[in-house]
This record gives C-alpha cells, structure tokens and sequence, in this order.
C-alpha cells in the first residue's frame, strides 16, 4: 500500500513564514483585491461559505486552498481565478497556440506545487496543464473533485501517488491515468525527485 505524503519519508515543503510576507503570493494578491473591494476576512468567510480562520491563513500564507475553496473564494471577490497566475511577459500572439515563454504560473506555495497553463483563456471547454510537484507536495489531506467532465495526464518525471475514491495508485514516468472529475482524488509527488505531470482537465477550471 502507497503511502500519503504525511506518512512518507519525503521531506516536507518549508512552511512560509509568516514574518516575512511575499507581496506577489497567492494569499498577498487575495488580501489586495478583498481591500479593494473593502471586503472584511468575515464576508469573505461568509459568501465563499468557510471558516474566518481558513480565510486569514490563506491570506497570511499558512495554508492553500483546495481548487473547490479558492474558486469560492474568487466567486466571493468577485474575481476570476485566472487572475491569480503570474501572467507572461509576451501577449498571446493567439487563440491556439501557448509558446513556452507565454505560459502563466500559479504557484501552490506551501502545498509544494506550481501549474502552468498550457492552453489559451479562450479554449474554456478544455484545459491543459503542466503540474511541478515537489518531493513532500501534495493537494492535502481532503480529497477533492469537480461536478461535471473528466480527467487524464501523464508522469512526465518522477513519481506521482494518486488516489482515486480510497485507492492509491503509483504512477511511474511514462504511465497514464484518466477517471471522471466526479471521483474524489488527491495526489502528491510519491518519491525524493520533483514530478512532472502533463494534466488534463474538461471543462478548464481556471
């Protein structure tokens, strides 16, 4: 039986320190826009529908949200998620094609974990994206999933553990996975090298 990353001999990801805030984090551009919305961290907590506490370590950089609790909180600032991704130097010279260099990031901080999206905003019906895992990185401990569309990806590098309604599965370099959205899933990097997973998802989620 695999075992999760809190059980694993993976070296965990350094937590951030809270004395030292990174002012282009996720939780540093959460906390910008609910000022400008003047918005207090309790409204934020009641539209998005959780806890105050979860809503001020985010902001503090403490914690990471799940796909499912950043898309309420984006919902609650009246913002698209998109707009929490480091946006590239060049403008996309169109709707069909991502270069390397024009690819926008979202770094996962203390889950261990950054995304590059690999397809135009304008291809909403699909979503293609390169997950870097590092060793100790995970989604978290509650599993997550999506209410319509499906999944499916490779291991580009490395070693992804992928757990798919209870059962986990070790997923080595060059093997493929796919199941509906609907199935509750969390994954994390299964070994002591960073992992590289093309993953794919309908519809885009970002």
């Amino acid at each position: 039986m695999l075992s999760s990353p809190a059980t694993s001999d993976a070296p965990s990801v350094a937590e951030a320190d809270p004395e030292r805030p990174d002012s282009d984090s996720l939780g540093a551009r959460l906390r910008q826009r609910r000022k400008v919305r003047r918005l207090s961290i309790a409204e934020v907590a009641r539209r998005a529908e959780l806890s105050i506490g979860l809503i001020s370590q985010i902001e503090r950089g403490l914690t990471m949200p799940s796909v499912r609790s950043l898309g309420a909180i984006c919902a609650a600032l009246e913002m698209p998620v998109g707009w929490l991704f480091d946006a590239p130097g060049a403008p996309d010279e169109s709707d069909i094609v991502v270069r390397r260099h024009q690819r926008r990031v979202l770094d996962l901080g203390v889950k261990g974990m950054a995304k590059e999206l690999m397809t135009p905003d304008s291809c909403t019906g699909i979503q293609m994206m390169r997950l870097v895992i590092r060793p100790g990185g995970s989604t978290g401990e509650t599993p997550y999933n999506h209410a319509t569309g499906a999944k499916c990806g490779t291991v580009l590098s490395g070693a992804l553990a992928l757990e798919v309604d209870g059962e986990v599965h070790r997923i080595g370099a060059g093997d493929s996975f796919s199941f509906a959205a609907t199935r509750m899933i969390r994954f994390w990097c299964a070994g002591d090298e960073t992992t590289e997973v093309l993953w794919v998802v309908t519809p885009a989620v970002y």
